[in-house]
């Protein structure tokens, strides 16, 4: 088959396109602008573009379909052309179904957890030899892409996604999975720029569960109330399994699992991805691993890819960073970390960034999420508020919302930067929390810093 990605420079784009590759497809695809890590990873199997930009000459009817990236717009030109030749246009979401339509589709979705989980099954299945295909939103260890297609495999897992499937499909992309087997972590609201009420985006989830193939199954969080009153709301004739955290205790820095055959060491910590643990063990088991293997296989997870990264460590001083930066994700992690360290001073560091963030409403979702933290950092660039459109957004908005007196709120790089290099790390863990880059903080200089 032919296959043509409009915006292949994406992260999810271009590990589809290199799967199809790899499956024996004939690709080829566009972007105006590609980044790193897909540039690299495009142009060592030959495809990528030789020149940015758009071509509609690109687009021809020998072409079996096309895929359309969320990066590209409605009035894009290549799109536009396939339009015009009547050509099958797939968002990604869409593309995902029709190559897993008689595959038992296992889905995860949740405002949070989902990377995570998608993850800790992936890794179980892979240390067993159970060869699956799959999708998921980070790079694993022992994996080349983030996406895998054949045509043998009965099962595939995919991570699901709720933001929209295409410019032209306004549809959540779980929405269009159809899963046999499906997991909901939890609810909490984002992407407020497509979602503006929280109970629009609540309804996105109800939709999800009643999108499950009569007969199939969803495991879910029931300690999550919104979660709770979705799934057992849903009359959708499906087996309704929930799942609660499973005991632990943390022991001088090593969080130990309680399990049938007593307290076991496990790499993660923090109750959130012990509640994520417990989501994929389920799984897991629905997919034929007994717990026996599964807890064999988990024991060596560490992590799904800027989840709680460790970037330093000395004897009394530890540094992480962490993908977080919703509301819920930021006080789940916060917390997991003093747990892990309780005797240490926590300084917790939070760059505002995203859309949501700036937005006033939105804003005071954030209430109490770095109450854990001894020390509260909140970094933002008013710049980035301009850029997006948005309302300025004031200190004192931000230091009411987080309902923190002794917020530390920085609006300079340099002087976020200055900050952090200047902190005694001695008994102290910091945690740096962002889907941003921190103004540009550099990594190493901090480990120098804390590893002395």
């Amino acid at each position: 088959m032919k296959i043509h990605f409009i915006a292949i420079g994406g992260s999810a784009m271009h590990n589809l396109a290199l799967a199809l590759q790899h499956k024996g497809y004939m690709v080829t695809g566009s972007d105006d602008v590609i980044f790193e890590p897909s540039r690299s990873r495009l142009d060592s199997k030959g495809l990528l573009p030789k020149e940015f930009g758009w071509f509609p000459e690109k687009i021809n009817k020998d072409l079996d379909a096309v895929v359309l990236g969320m990066h590209a717009k409605e009035d894009n030109p290549e799109l536009l052309k396939a339009q015009e030749l009547g050509l099958k246009i797939y968002s990604y979401p869409e593309f995902l179904y029709e190559q897993s339509k008689n595959k038992t589709r296992v889905v995860i979705g949740g405002s949070h957890g989902k990377t995570t989980i998608t993850s800790m099954i992936l890794h179980v299945l892979n240390y067993h030899d159970i060869p699956v295909d799959y999708m998921v939103g980070a790079q694993l260890d022992g994996f080349d892409r983030m996406v895998h297609l054949t045509e043998e495999n009965d099962f595939i897992v995919l991570e699901g996604d709720e933001y929209l499937s295409s410019p032209i499909d306004r549809r959540p992309k779980f929405h269009l999975y159809r899963p046999n087997i499906a997991l909901l972590s939890g609810v909490a609201w984002d992407h407020i720029n497509v979602f503006p009420t929280y109970e629009n985006y609540v309804e996105q989830f109800k939709i999800f569960v009643d999108s499950i193939v009569k007969g199939g199954s969803i495991t879910y969080n029931e300690e999550d109330a919104e979660v709770k009153n979705v799934v057992e709301a849903s009359e959708n004739p499906i087996r309704k399994l929930p799942y609660t955290t499973p005991e632990y205790t943390v022991e001088d820095g090593q969080t130990l699992l309680q399990t049938s055959d007593g307290p076991m060491p496990i790499e993660i910590f923090g109750k959130h991805n012990l509640s994520n643990l417990a989501g994929a063990k389920w799984i897991c088991q629905n997919m034929g691993v007994d717990e026996e293997d599964f807890y064999e296989a988990i024991a060596t997870f560490k992590g799904a890819s800027k989840r709680l990264e460790k970037i330093a460590e000395a004897a009394n001083s530890v540094a992480f960073k962490d993908f977080a930066h919703s509301p819920s994700k930021v006080a789940a992690t916060t917390r997991a970390v003093k747990e892990q360290y309780p005797d240490r001073k926590l300084i917790a560091c939070l760059e505002l960034h995203t859309y949501s963030s700036f937005n006033p409403e939105f804003l005071k979702e954030y209430k109490g999420a770095l109450d854990a933290a001894d020390e509260a950092v909140i970094f933002y660039l008013p710049e980035s508020v301009a850029i997006k459109k948005l309302k300025e957004v004031t200190p004192d908005q931000i230091s009411e919302a987080f309902q923190r007196k002794d917020l530390n709120i920085f609006t300079e790089a340099s002087s976020f930067h200055e900050f952090i290099k200047r902190q005694d790390y001695s008994d102290t863990t910091l945690l740096l929390m962002s889907s941003g880059n921190y103004g540009g903080l550099d990594l190493n200089e901090v480990k120098g810093i804390i590893e002395g």
